[in-house]
């Protein structure tokens, strides 16, 4: 087993959303530590039976989460190409101005 560490902000539901993620998957959670910190940040590390799985999930729930959070609709996406450091990935949304903007920090190359 290996340990997923992640960072949150501590709100009611930020486990339940976690969880749900990899369960929902059916992946297996054998252990998992919340810890609050005083600045409203929080710490989960999760115990898994498929590591590789659940951190490609969890990465996708969180780059989802900013497209919602922003409002904007991902109408198409296409994963081209995916290997083990990187992926090849195609979007059509309803703002693909703001969609560059909101993974500018993800993104190693854009034409």
């Amino acid at each position: 087993m290996k340990l997923l560490t992640i960072p949150t902000e501590s709100h009611p539901g930020e486990l339940l959303a976690v969880t749900k993620i990899l369960g929902d998957a059916g992946i297996n959670i054998d252990s998992i530590d919340a810890e609050e910190e005083e600045d409203g940040q929080g710490l989960l590390v999760l115990s898994v039976d498929r590591y590789d799985e659940a951190l490609r999930l969890l990465r996708a729930a969180k780059v989802a989460a900013r497209f919602a959070d922003a409002g904007v609709n991902i109408r198409s996406l296409h994963i081209a190409r995916h290997q083990i450091t990187s992926s090849l990935v195609s979007l059509v949304t309803s703002d693909n101005e703001a969609a560059a903007r909101l993974v500018a920090d993800l993104i190693v190359m854009q034409k």
